[in-house]
């Protein structure tokens, strides 16, 4: 049987945004934090590269502000990325107050952190747990929330869609969840929510993400009245292990930041004919460039070498990564690495202002569901981390500040599946997340065009026509509520591609191979809603 929850602060998502929140609202409210699988399965713990934070002196907050910057293609809000590099330092003491062991050089206690240097960086910035950071922060988070009587943490469970209270203004009171255990649909009351679901990476064919990156936050969001904003702008990480048994392997920027060499298949070195900056350029740079090469050769790959910088130095600084290696058959001290680009960053989002406020009042993002302004047209490498933590600090300082007159929500009205039935086809769900899935890859990846994307258009209409008449006839599982969320968020990329008439970032069409000026954001704004449908409605009163 359903149950009716009841907390002071929902937290949609258990990575380093959504932990960092119910941390530090430890003493002032009672926290709920769903986690959509297994608690330690966000795509924290797959971060292998570090924080990026102004550490050394010879570094500054100005040199993070400006290579930020650069990097954000002329997007970036100033004075949210001064306010978040400036807040790295104590962010990362913070974590080390929890517990997290920062690598060192040498290895000892006392020693200086050992500060590595990625793409778009001007200094070595990026501070690191070896090659495993989003691990040991995650695994940190998750045992100091285990430890607070005031944090529930509940796996297993998948957000359908948030409840919005019409009554004396919009205000977000709850959430309905699928308890993906027990098959049932619960409701869950709160003063405050917060999405913390991550990016939408999983949309494209090949990706670097956990399985759980299918873009739940900003498609409930959309649905329930919520700008969203610079969804064009999806980042492709240019260096995953390609082996047809590797899922999902990410080869750290790192590599490339220790001396790693970008090779053609006969050996020869290609990004310097790219860009000065090399293998150090941007992400959107590099991966543009693998593309090219890639397509230009019709090869199926091209490859990472640091076997130059010795056995022992790769070892030491990429255990995990070298392990990974091995597990396919590849020693990466003594030969290349094959890699290719897969989808990695959602640099646009749910908008949202300094405190994760967005347009639905009682409604939070952050992380990687939100855009704050921080990575414009291109995130750079290391700072969606130091985003989570610093977001997920204001947001709770505001919450903490606002929840004596966010007064409990009544009761909510359950949810209603007495006019659905148990789906016959499930196939159709397969099928569907299939299409939907190479049809972006192919039309809506690195590289786009007009053509391309009125083809995605004609795609994701029909699809998600299709989609919505099963969601409104079949109870819902897990693929379903996320296929629902993916077409969504497909389409609001597609819709937000086609609108940006220039290259710029990482939207780049050879149909407008040039920026203009200064550029602007690309903001969605939903039409008119609704009210919230009766639970007697048919095909289930889903909001």
């Amino acid at each position: 049987m359903a149950r009716d929850h009841e907390t002071d602060v929902l937290v949609l998502g258990c990575g380093a945004a959504g932990l960092t929140l119910a941390l530090h609202l430890t003493g002032h409210a009672r926290v709920t934090v769903l986690a959509k699988g297994a608690l330690p399965e966000a795509n924290t713990w797959y971060a292998q590269g570090g924080i990026s934070a102004v550490l050394d002196r010879s570094d500054s907050f100005d040199s993070h502000l400006d290579d930020t910057l650069n990097a954000g293609a002329g997007l970036c809000d100033p004075a949210v990325v001064r306010h978040t590099v400036e807040h790295g330092p104590e962010s990362i003491a913070w974590l080390e107050s929890l517990g997290v062991a920062f690598t060192r050089e040498p290895a000892e206690p006392d020693a200086p952190y050992h500060l590595t240097r990625e793409g778009g960086h001007a200094h070595r910035r990026v501070i690191h747990a070896d090659d495993a950071t989003g691990q040991a922060v995650g695994t940190a988070l998750l045992e100091h929330a285990h430890a607070e009587p005031a944090i529930e943490l509940l796996d297993h469970r998948i957000a359908i869609d948030l409840i919005v209270d019409e009554a004396g203004g919009r205000r977000c009171v709850g959430a309905y969840v699928l308890d993906r255990r027990r098959g049932v649909v619960e409701t869950f009351r709160a003063r405050a929510v917060v999405l913390a679901t991550g990016g939408a990476s999983k949309v494209y064919l090949y990706s670097s993400n956990s399985d759980a990156a299918t873009g739940d936050g900003i498609a409930m969001a959309w649905r329930a009245g919520c700008r969203v904003a610079n969804l064009e702008f999806m980042q492709f990480h240019p260096t995953c292990l390609y082996h047809p048994r590797a899922k999902s392997a990410l080869i750290s920027e790192a590599v490339r930041g220790e001396g790693g060499r970008l090779l053609l298949p006969d050996g020869t070195r290609f990004m310097p004919a790219f860009d000065e900056r090399a293998e150090l350029a941007p992400r959107d740079v590099v991966a543009r460039a693998i593309d090219h090469e890639m397509k230009r050769l019709g090869a199926d790959c091209v490859y990472l070498d640091i076997s130059h910088r010795g056995a022992e130095f790769v070892r030491r600084h990429f255990p995990n990564i070298h392990a990974r290696c091995l597990d396919f058959g590849i020693d990466m001290t003594r030969e290349p690495i094959p890699v290719v680009p897969a989808a990695h960053y959602t640099c646009g989002g749910v908008m949202t202002d300094l405190a994760g406020h967005t347009d639905l009042n009682g409604l939070y993002a952050i992380g990687e569901t939100a855009c704050t302004g921080l990575h414009g047209a291109n995130r750079m490498a290391s700072n969606s981390l130091l985003e989570c933590l610093v977001f997920a600090r204001e947001a709770a300082a505001d919450i903490t500040g606002r929840l004596e007159a966010l007064a409990p929500p009544a009761s909510l009205p359950p949810w209603d599946e007495s006019r659905v039935t148990d789906s016959d086809e499930e196939v159709v769900v397969a099928h569907n997340w299939d299409e939907l899935r190479r049809f972006m890859w192919d039309y809506v990846g690195i590289v786009r065009s007009n053509k391309r994307l009125e083809r995605a258009r004609h795609r994701i209409d029909l699809l998600a026509s299709e989609i919505e008449e099963y969601y409104g006839n079949f109870r819902v599982s897990n693929d379903l509520i996320e296929l629902r969320n993916l077409a969504l968020v497909a389409d609001l990329i597609i819709r937000c591609a086609s609108g940006r008439r220039e290259s710029r970032g990482l939207h780049f069409t050879i149909d407008y191979p040039r920026g203009e000026g200064r550029g602007q954001d690309t903001v969605l704004v939903p039409g008119p809603l609704p009210l919230r449908p009766s639970p007697s409605a048919a095909g289930a009163a889903r909001p």
